[in-house]
């Protein structure tokens, strides 16, 4: 903009423009502004929300813990009762909200109780929610009932009411582990209103005034559903603590795995198999004093002090090692000694068979019975008991070599005799390694026209012929020979004419023999070489042609 003289109307209308965008903008910010504490509120929510369902599911359970457990029912009581308080701050802080929103929207008596903040149409009124809350004016706050020094009133009594019972339960036997007591002393501290005492423009900043004044509606409803949220925290946590305390003598179970229970392990082919599936539960805190495991005694015996053989404790479980020897089904019993919260002790009995065999190892040739050099030869590889992905599998002769895994493998060999598949899982031999013979490819034959052996044909399919192929009969792999070169001779007006072609095709001068042979020549393909897949070149039987 010019300054001084006097602006033309171009000008001026720029600088309107300019005065327009900086508002625009302006709006604009603002309107982001408060789309994120919507964002934040919508957060806040849902969180809310899962805590509410999670404590219901929590607290639940805790009052089933009391029918095994005498020793939580006092804990239980006292978390009721914090329950209580709690739910009752949360309602009131709900009903400041939603007399703020109904308010501010000017809806009927009771419409703000479910409208959610994405639909409000006054996100920016910062006006209402500082009259209705009573911190119009900050320097003289008004009292009564839903403002925010009722809130605050609340608030301090609740704290108040909370770490009163927390003092109690020290005094009594349903008393927190030191560490519990202090860490909900610090968390109930953090639900008390705080002032920091600070002045901005010769306003004091009371609790009620930085959390309220002169925020638009979107920031007070978000304030809001955050104090109803930490409230609902802080149930989560006297829950989880309370119940906690209540179990110092039981188990708290915080492993919990799928478990398969087979009445065997060892199926014949055409039987059924069976098994019990369930979730196990176990715990990583438990110790030799919670719990033994016996082998080889029962629950009587265990009860009148016999020991049986200890099986070592490791994260809950217990770990039952033992060599196998004899072969066939092997049973073992035992029983489990667990303490109950008052001290008594209960035995779980258990037994479980299982059947111990003979390394025994199978290799099987998926197309034939042996292995051919210069093809790849499938074989699958098994051990019983032994799962295919634990297999360790070497070939050493024939320089054989193998890709692949989980008991499907691929072997290639190079030289003819007889190679040795050896089978190990986890550093142990499963039997004695298994010899596989190795062959060469067998010999393909001459193909001509289609046609192999001695065989008649027709003047006119001469002119069809366009060199030689070699063909494997009956075998079941892949494997490829190429013709390199052949002899092509006929009788030709008397003469014996003889030509060597090199590769599978007729030349000019083979072709000219055939075109010159009459009805009862014959035409003999010979000296047929072809190259295997093996690298190998073996002369093969030729093929016969007489023309009628």
């Amino acid at each position: 903009m010019a300054g001084g003289g006097k602006e033309t109307p171009r000008a001026k209308m720029i600088g309107m423009m300019y005065l327009v965008l900086t508002a625009l903008l302006a709006m604009n910010v603002s309107k982001q502004i408060l789309q994120g504490y919507v964002k934040v509120n919508e957060s806040i929510v849902r969180g809310r929300e899962n805590l509410i369902e999670n404590n219901k599911r929590v607290s639940q359970a805790f009052e089933n813990t009391i029918a095994g457990n005498a020793g939580a029912k006092p804990y239980f009581d006292r978390a009721k009762e914090a329950q209580k308080m709690l739910k009752e701050m949360e309602q009131y802080v709900d009903k400041v909200k939603f007399n703020i929103i109904t308010i501010s929207e000017q809806l009927p008596p009771g419409g703000g109780d479910t409208m959610q903040l994405k639909y409000a149409k006054v996100l920016e009124n910062y006006d209402d929610p500082s009259r209705i809350l009573g911190v119009a004016e900050p320097s003289a706050p008004l009292t009564g009932s839903l403002t925010a020094s009722e809130l605050k009133d609340k608030l301090n009594k609740l704290t108040t009411d909370l770490q009163s019972l927390l003092d109690k339960m020290q005094a009594s036997p349903a008393k927190l582990l030191k560490d519990d007591y202090e860490s909900l002393k610090r968390k109930i501290a953090g639900l008390k209103p705080i002032e920091s005492g600070a002045e901005e423009d010769g306003i004091k900043m009371t609790w009620e005034v930085e959390n309220f004044y002169h925020l638009p509606m979107a920031a007070v409803v978000c304030n809001l559903n955050k104090m109803a949220a930490d409230l609902s925290n802080m149930e989560a946590e006297i829950l989880n603590i309370f119940s906690g305390a209540s179990g110092k003598l039981a188990i708290k179970f915080d492993n919990l795995k799928a478990r398969v229970i087979a009445p065997s392990s060892y199926i014949q082919a055409g039987a059924q198999y069976t098994a019990d599936i369930f979730i196990a539960a176990s715990s990583s805190k438990i110790s030799k004093e919670d719990m033994k495991v016996y082998i080889g005694i029962d629950s009587a015996e265990a009860a009148a002090g016999k020991a049986g053989t200890e099986v070592p404790i490791e994260a809950g479980e217990g770990k039952y090692l033992v060599g196998t020897s004899g072969q066939g089904e092997q049973t073992y019993k035992g029983v489990i000694k667990y303490k109950n919260p008052d001290g008594s002790f209960k035995y779980y009995p258990f037994s479980q068979t299982y059947m111990v065999a003979a390394p025994a190892v199978a290799v099987q040739l998926v197309k034939m019975n042996v292995m051919y050099i210069g093809v790849e030869n499938p074989i699958l590889v098994s051990a019983a008991g032994v799962s295919p992905t634990d297999l360790q599998v070497n070939i050493s002769g024939c320089g054989a070599t193998k890709t692949g895994s989980g008991g499907k493998f691929i072997v290639r060999a190079t030289t003819p005799g007889t190679c040795m598949v050896s089978v190990s899982a986890k550093g142990k031999a499963q039997g004695p390694a298994i010899p596989i013979r190795v062959k060469k490819i067998p010999d393909p034959v001459s193909k001509v026209g289609g046609k192999t052996g001695n065989v008649d044909v027709k003047k006119v399919e001469l002119g069809q012929i366009g060199g030689v192929g070699a063909e494997l009969v009956g075998f079941d792999f892949d494997a490829k020979f190429a013709v390199i070169s052949f002899e092509l001779s006929a009788v030709v007006k008397g003469a014996l004419k003889s030509i060597t072609c090199v590769g599978n095709s007729v030349n000019s001068e083979a072709r000219a023999i055939l075109n010159s042979a009459g009805v009862g020549s014959k035409i003999f393909f010979e000296n047929v070489k072809a190259k295997g897949p093996d690298g190998t070149i073996r002369n093969i039987p030729g093929v016969t042609l007489k023309v009628k």
